[in-house]
Order: C-alpha cells, then structure tokens, then sequence
C-alpha cells in the first residue's frame, strides 16, 4: 500500500520539498516530471498546481497534499484539513487576499464597488464575497498579470493575494480592503483519512512537518559553566521552557543545553561569554517536536 501525497507545483513547490527534507523526505525529480521520487516505498508522489489540489484530494485521485487555504475556499472542497503549515520564503506568515485600486482612484470601500468590474484568480470566492454584501460587480477570470489590469484601467479593481503589500504600493495602487487571509494547509481525503494505514502515514507526516516548521529560525546552544557563574549565564539565557543543566565530572562545573532564536544568538554569545560561559557550540536544528 503507498499513499498518493501531491506537491504543489508553483509558487509552493520550493518551500514544500525543503520542508519535507528538513522532515527526513528527500524529494528528487527531472523539470519534465510530474512524479517526482521520494526516499520513502510507502508514498508516492505527483506535481499538481495548489489552485486544483483540492479537487483531486476531494475525489480521491490523491490521498493528501499541501495547499492553500484560499483554494480549498475557491472549490468548496470537501476535504480533511490535518494542518495549517504557516510558512512562506523567509518566514511562517500568513498572505492577504485583497481588494486593489489605483492610488488615485474614487473608490474607498467595498459599497464603492457596485456595477464595477474585478479581475482575480479567486473568482467564486470574490463572487460569493460581494454577493453576500449584495454588491453587484462582475467578476472575470485573471490569467496572470492581474496588477497590469488596474494600472491600464482595462478593469476598475483586481482581487490579488500579498504578503507585505509592498509590490501594490510601488505600483502606485492601494489596498481597499482585504477579504480573507490564508496559508498553507495539509489536506487529506474523507475516505483516506478513516483507512487505519493511511491516517497513521498521515499522522507521521503530520508530526514531522510541524516539527520541522517549529525549529525554523532556532538553533541549539550548549556551553560549559561554573558553579560560581551559573546563576549570571542562566539568567541570560531564554529558553522554550527552562536550560537544560547537568553536572560535569568536576562537581564545579556544569554543561548547559537550550533552544534559542537564531537572530538572537550573534549578541547573546558574547554576553554569556562574560558571564563566565566557556565552550560554547552552536548547532542547528531540523526538527523541533
């Protein structure tokens, strides 16, 4: 038995192979193959695009996958969602779905909107969303280059996803309003999700993933302390919980092992140093359960 996982192919598909070599998957495919090779006899895997993930995880044509929120919304899929796995390219945040105008146009708010046209990629979501706020808009269907469609007022706004808002501002458009917030998820079939095999797959994955995603941005420190120093260097030291402290040969000596933030560690290391710290290792981490 092998269960069918689908990476998303796109924008997702970088940060989904590291993820899952950080997990303990290595993930090897040809730019030409949409079935990559995994390092593991009981998954199989397949390329899908994020926006049709959900459907074939609803059919069954595939056992789990990752995806976006926002396409899970956009088919009204039917779906197990096992995770939300909040990571992006540099850190774990959210994105924005928002409603977008030129800087220098009238219109201010949703209600604005009535008899305009939108372009997007999301078009059931922006549907549903303006219908149930009874504004009439007609929505069409982006194939790319959505910002270029406001900015040459071939539509009056575009419904467009963002992370920090930086690329609509350096275009000259703003944000009217956003419309929902999303991230990555681990999604599975009904049908998959109730077979005793499958689910504790799953559950592995599942473990593992989170586990990779919680050690991201943290390194490991170990040091070596005196009795006499210990109280200064502990007190310096943040931790998940509290620094691990055992005893060392010499009865006046301790080794001491924690978990901090990696931006942290460049103005921590000197300031233990001080304190009386000797030793001192950092290491990084790849999971963190």
């Amino acid at each position: 038995m092998r269960l069918k996982l689908g990476i998303p192919k796109g924008s997702l598909e970088s940060n989904t192979i590291d993820l899952f070599k950080r997990a303990g998957w290595r993930i090897t495919y040809d730019s030409r193959s949409y079935f990559p090779d995994i390092d593991d006899d009981e998954i199989a895997c397949t390329l899908v695009r994020a926006q049709e993930m959900p459907k074939y995880i609803e059919d069954g044509t595939l056992d789990l996958g990752l995806t976006g929120r926002d396409w899970i919304v956009e088919n009204d899929a039917d779906v197990v969602v096992v995770h939300d796995l909040v990571y992006s390219k540099t850190s774990m945040k959210q994105a924005r779905w928002v409603l977008v105008v030129q800087e220098d146009s009238p219109i201010k708010s949703i209600e604005d909107m009535d008899g305009k046209k939108i372009s997007t990629e999301l078009v059931n979501f922006t549907k549903r969303y303006f219908q149930e706020r009874n504004i009439d808009v007609h929505v069409e269907f982006s194939w790319g280059a959505t910002e270029a469609k406001v900015i040459e007022g071939l539509v009056d706004a575009i419904v467009d996803i963002t992370e920090t808002g930086s690329t609509i501002r350096a275009n000259k458009l703003k944000i009217v309003e956003e419309l929902m917030k999303t991230n990555t998820q681990l999604i599975a079939n009904k049908e998959t999700w109730k077979d005793p095999w499958k689910r504790r797959k799953i559950e592995q994955i599942k473990t593992l993933l989170i586990g990779s995603l919680q050690a991201m941005g943290k390194v490991g420190l170990k040091l070596n302390v005196s009795k006499e120093n210990l109280g200064r260097v502990i007190l310096l030291l943040p931790s998940l919980k509290a620094p691990t402290i055992s005893s060392l040969f010499s009865e006046e000596w301790f080794a001491v092992e924690t978990i901090v933030d990696s931006n942290i560690v460049r103005d921590l290391i000197p300031l233990i140093q001080e304190a009386g710290a000797e030793g001192i290792i950092e290491y990084p981490l790849n999971k963190l359960i």
